[in-house]
């Protein structure tokens, strides 16, 4: 746990990144400008010839199979029950030395796996960075589709927010995930020469609950050390900003239905503990805009991201 948090702040970082999620899968709210193909699809399980699995195990009581569908035109995972890192790598005439591990969103039940992925992991790819898609393990969820879509507005319609001062935690804790993050950094310091990789630069960009997990193995992942970080539409709830806190990059739409109207305590976090923060409050956007081609400035969040991490120094080639 990392100092100062304790166990009491964390609980409150994991309800104010995980209740809003759910109530987000129950009213679509991670749609796209256009919702004409919501409708969740079953799909055949994608080839992934390139995933490694991390080593964390099976989650704990899961009986339900990993299963994949479509929805707004991508492809999504839910029951993970195995977690995996699939990597990215750039061109080496163009690699940089950073890496970046990307979580995608879904709250702890689904994984956007191609527009919070994929498709992120291929754009810093083609900027030089070597990016590695996080598929952590998840809430088990019913089988049957449309089970699965109802167990949502159920758990939706039973979700209340807790009095102030008494935070819950409506889907449990997240040791699971954090442990498939931290077998991530793992894996790709260890395999650090192979994939050309420089060890100290090594960070994490989280969506939605993905950046829930960003936050969390931030402060609470010990070993993992993320050298920067990314908070795309996730929680902005203050927390307690270890000394050597990383430095954090967010992306929010002042209309996102779940995070806009919060408060940024943890921006202010942040710069209270005078660690480096840059902030970028789009107009609109709304939630889960990922790399969906939207007419909204929200759109740009992935081109100052790229700026931000050049700043830093994170493009500066070593191999």
């Amino acid at each position: 746990m990392a100092q100062g948090i304790g166990v009491t702040g964390m609980k409150r970082v994991l309800w104010h990144a995980c209740v809003p999620l759910l109530a987000a899968l129950a009213c679509n709210f991670a749609a796209p400008a256009s919702a004409q193909n919501d409708k969740m699809v079953p799909i055949a399980t994608p080839a992934q010839p390139t995933a490694i699995e991390l080593g964390t195990g099976p989650l704990p009581g899961a009986t339900a199979s990993e299963a994949w569908h479509k929805q707004y035109g991508s492809v999504f995972a839910r029951n993970v029950t195995v977690a995996t890192l699939t990597p990215f790598l750039p061109d080496p005439a163009k690699a940089s030395g950073a890496a970046v591990i990307v979580a995608p969103g879904g709250g702890f039940m689904t994984l956007s796996m191609e527009n919070e992925g994929w498709d992120v992991a291929k754009a810093l790819a083609d900027k030089g960075v070597a990016a590695f898609v996080l598929k952590y393990r998840l809430r088990p969820t019913p089988p049957d589709m449309a089970a699965f879509q109802q167990s949502m507005a159920d758990m939706f319609s039973r979700v209340a927010r807790p009095p102030a001062g008494k935070p819950g935690n409506p889907i449990g804790d997240l040791s699971p995930q954090i442990a498939d993050a931290r077998a991530a950094f793992a894996l790709i310091r260890k395999r650090a020469a192979e994939w050309h990789v420089d060890p100290d630069r090594i960070g994490m960009v989280g969506f939605s609950a993905g950046a829930g997990l960003t936050m969390a193995t931030t402060l609470s992942g010990n070993d993992a050390k993320p050298a920067f970080i990314g908070i795309i539409y996730g929680s902005l709830a203050p927390v307690t900003v270890p000394a050597d806190a990383p430095p954090l990059f967010v992306a929010l739409a002042a209309d996102d239905p779940l995070f806009g109207n919060g408060g940024y305590g943890l921006i202010d976090s942040w710069r209270t503990a005078k660690r480096p923060v840059e902030f970028h409050l789009f107009e609109q956007g709304g939630h889960g805009f990922g790399m969906y081609p939207k007419t909204t400035t929200s759109t740009g969040w992935f081109d100052e991201y790229v700026r931000w991490i050049a700043m830093h120094g994170m493009l500066k080639r070593v191999y």
